[in-house]
């Protein structure tokens, strides 16, 4: 099954670094589950509301610079948060970036305050 972009995806990533978009645009052509984006870059106003509400926990984000995206997946036509759903995109996402050769780090991976709908460009090669 394929999915693709839809046209709120798309612009959501304007600003985002182009290796980036070509991995999202990979994984939506592998993924099992689909997904749309919801946020790209952000600005730093943004980036603060997110820290005092302890969504995020740093005002230095990859999404300031345009180097994460943040997806949600869809199911049936509606935005679901089940987290086994993030893992079998997050397997779309790393095939992509194992093929195109760029590495990313997925949220879920993470050790404390994983998040599952986000990806980034690894800082080691995009810093």
């Amino acid at each position: 099954m394929s999915f693709r972009l839809s046209t709120r995806s798309r612009s959501r990533l304007v600003g985002v670094n182009p290796a980036l978009i070509a991995i999202v645009e990979s994984a939506i052509e592998k993924t099992s589950v689909d997904f749309m984006i919801t946020e790209g870059v952000r600005s730093a106003e943004r980036q603060a509301v997110l820290v005092k509400a302890g969504a995020s926990r740093t005002n230095k984000s990859r999404h300031l610079t345009g180097h994460a995206v943040d997806v949600a997946a869809i199911v049936d036509g509606q935005v679901r948060w089940d987290w086994p759903l993030y893992g079998r995109i997050a397997a779309a996402f790393k095939e992509a970036a194992s093929e195109l050769k760029t590495p990313i780090i997925w949220g879920g991976d993470w050790k404390t305050l994983r998040d599952g709908p986000h990806f980034e460009l690894d800082r080691r090669v995009f810093p």
